[in-house]
This record gives structure tokens, sequence and C-alpha cells, in this order.
């Protein structure tokens, strides 16, 4: 076989076997070369929301591509643009009123942020400061890699990076630390904004927490004149139970980052909404106030296309519903490991179920993840541990039987470690 030019994502190629190439995807599924057919159990790092390849979505995306390709978007607009604002407005959260798009879950958070020191700056009243929850990861630029979790990830990076303010992960029992902590930093009177996952961190190791706690953080921060950015990159579009995570918690954020399951998954999208006063503080005849942001592809009409079909299907099918059934799905199917010692940790937010296998060395880098996934790739299962977290995110459109297979595989890998065969 030739060697391939590729240099893949989060990959040690000296470690890893040569990739498969997929030849179509379909529903749940992903068909490799050989014509196997894989469980997507992740989405595809979450993209996927409806299933591979939705109707609606391909059949807009193939119109727009009749009518447009990229179209300079600081000169004109476009309708797919101006439809897909509206509608953002209408199913996020009440409150929030302009949309700024971009590329990417990365991006949607280094123009949050920018929004935020922005609107203070503009006001007369600059901030510096932006407080996180540990754990956290909001992306691998520069700005979103200051925000997230310090490690292995970014090491090689430091230099580049800028220091924030971190709050201890509302560990059962001691969620009043992480709003003392809060607090603390608000009193400096620097915090521009909270940066936040809300309910479920994601790559930290789907560490998950209450909608109570998110509340009470959105209140300290109104008494404090700091804004809130929920990152609902991965949280968005039904993952936790509701169609933005924030709603459980009955909040508006001051900014709302989406991206991910913006297009179903189809196609690169991403928005970040904000209030009217965010968006007025940029607004003025001083041109020095400008929001200073963009790339060659914001608001690309093809995949804006997507994802106002994407709007469509949550209008106009049993969205809702589906992710109801998957999210009790889930748990009938977590309840095997409750009370399973070789697991700890068994949790779940909505259609996201997670469980942490007990080895004597967790964390990302532990030993037994790249054996989980060859364990999981050989029964033709795409699942990807963090490390001894395993979880299953699976496209609303996956089967109770697709989930026993991959709940039975689950089963069977934390039997081969207990043996020390895995």
């Amino acid at each position: 076989m030739t060697r391939s030019p590729v240099w893949h994502p989060f990959t040690q190629h000296a470690l890893e076997p040569p990739m498969k190439r997929i030849a179509r995807t379909e529903g749940a599924y992903l068909v490799d070369e050989d014509g196997a057919a894989i469980l997507d159990a992740i989405s595809s790092w979450w993209v996927i929301t409806h299933g591979h390849r939705h109707p609606a979505i391909m059949a807009a995306i193939q119109e727009a591509c009749e009518a447009y390709d990229q179209i300079i978007f600081a000169e004109y607009t476009h309708e797919p643009a101006e439809e897909l604002a509206r509608g953002l407005i209408e199913f996020a959260p009440a409150g929030l009123s302009h949309v700024f798009y971009s590329d990417s879950g990365s991006t949607a958070v280094e123009v949050a942020l920018k929004m935020a020191l922005g609107f203070f700056h503009n006001a007369g009243r600059p901030r510096s400061r932006i407080a996180v929850m540990e754990h956290g990861y909001h992306g691998d630029t520069i700005g979103t890699m200051s925000t997230g979790e310090r490690g292995v990830f970014n090491a090689a990076y430091e230099p580049l990076l800028f220091e924030v303010d971190r709050l201890p992960f509302p560990e059962p029992g001691h969620e009043q630390a992480t709003l003392d902590a809060f607090e603390a930093a608000c009193r400096s009177g620097q915090v521009a904004a909270l940066l936040i996952e809300p309910l479920v961190l994601g790559a930290g190791g789907m560490k998950m927490y209450g909608a109570a706690l998110l509340r009470e953080l959105k209140r300290i921060a109104e008494r404090h004149g700091t804004l809130m950015i929920a990152d609902e990159v991965m949280t968005g579009w039904g993952r936790t139970g509701s169609l933005f995570a924030c709603e459980q918690a009955q909040i508006t954020p001051d900014i709302l980052c989406t991206s991910k399951g913006l297009t179903g998954g189809a196609l690169p999208l991403a928005a970040t909404l904000c209030t009217a006063e965010i968006f007025q503080a940029h607004r003025s005849s001083d041109r020095s106030k400008t929001f200073f942001h963009s790339s060659s592809y914001t608001a690309n009409p093809i995949a804006c296309a997507a994802a106002v079909a994407n709007l469509h299907v949550w209008r106009n099918e049993p969205v809702s519903d589906r992710v109801a059934a998957l999210s009790d799905l889930q748990r009938t199917r977590l309840a095997r490991f409750e009370a399973d010692p070789r697991f700890a940790n068994v949790r779940q937010a909505g259609t996201i179920a997670a469980l942490d296998l007990v080895v004597p060395r967790g964390g990302y880098l532990s030993e037994v993840g790249p054996r989980l996934r060859a364990h999981f790739r050989a029964r033709k299962l795409l699942i990807r541990p963090l490390g001894n977290v395993i979880y299953l995110m699976p496209p609303y459109c996956v089967t109770a039987a697709d989930l026993d297979r991959a709940y039975d595989a689950i089963d069977e890998a934390a039997g081969l470690v207990e043996k020390g065969q895995l």
C-alpha cells in the first residue's frame, strides 16, 4: 500500500495502523472501501444529528449549488444567510438578537471572546479577564486553547497562550466551591466573560453537572456585569435532551456559540449569537468600534442552505420525539453497568451516555484507550474513548439493535481488560 501524505487530526501516525477509506455514508453508518458497514456511535465527532445524508439537507445543498458558490460577506448578503439568522433567533433562547457567522466551533468561540472584550472596550470600561471551568475544551485555535484545559494537548504552544481565571469543576457535593471561586474572580471587576460548556464538558471527559449550578453562575455574572458565553458547539441541537442545553437552566446567555449540528453535520458552519446590547456596542459612526473579524468563507451560501434545511427538519419532523426516545434507550442500556465494579461514574445527559472504565491509569493518555479503539474497530463500531472514558453519542436515527451491539461490545471490552487480554 502506498503511504498516504495525509496528516490526520489527533493521530499519532507512528502508532496507528493505516486508515480505511470510507466510500459512502448512510443513516447511522459509515461504509468502508471493503463494503463493511460501521456504526457511527459518536456521530463522526459529534456533528451528525439526524443521520448521515439526511435527504432534505442533501437536496438543499444540491439546489444551492445551482445558484451559489462563495460570496464576499463583507460587501453583500444572501437569502440563505438571512433566513438562517432569522431561524436561529427563533430557535435560540429568547433575548439573542444578532448572528455572526464563521466556519467552526473554534472560530465561533474566538468570535465570542472578541465580542466580549470589544463590548467593554467600546463602552470605555475595558475588562481583560476570561473565566472558564477546569477540564473545559473550546477548540484548538490560540484563544480557545488558552481558555481550555492546559496539558499535553497544548504544552508546546504555551508561549502563545494567555492566562484565564479557572473555576474548579463542580464535583457532586462540592458545587459551592465553583460558585465561590467565580464570585471571587468577579470581585476584581476585570472579568469580561465566563466561557462555559453548559451541562456537559465534552472533550474534557464527558463531565456532567446540573442545570441549577449553571443558573446560579448566570446570576453571579449578572450581579457583577460579567457576560456569559455558552459554548453550545457540542451540547446544542438536542444532544443533552433539549434543543440547547441552556434551556434546562432557563437562562439566556449573553453570547451563544453553535456549530457541529448546525447543518445536521453535513457541512462546516458556525454561528455566534449575541444580545442587542453587545451588537450596539460595536455599532457606531466611529469606525474604530467596528467588529474586526472575518474569514474568507464567512456565511458560505451552500452551508447556510444546509443549515436552513436543518431548521426545517426540526420544525417538520418529530426530532424532539427521536431525541427523547434515544435518551430513554441510552438510559435503559446504561443501567446494566450502574453496579458493575469494572466501571465508575456511569452517567447520562440526554442522548449522551458515558462511563469510566476502571483501570490503574486513567485520563486521556491512558494506555487502554488505543486498545479499546482497536477492539471497537474490529467489531465495526466507531467508538472513540477519551482514554478510559467510554461514551456513546449516536445520531438520532440509531436503532435499539444498533445500541445493543455497541453496549455488548463495551461489556466485552471490560471483560477482556479485566482478564488482561486487552
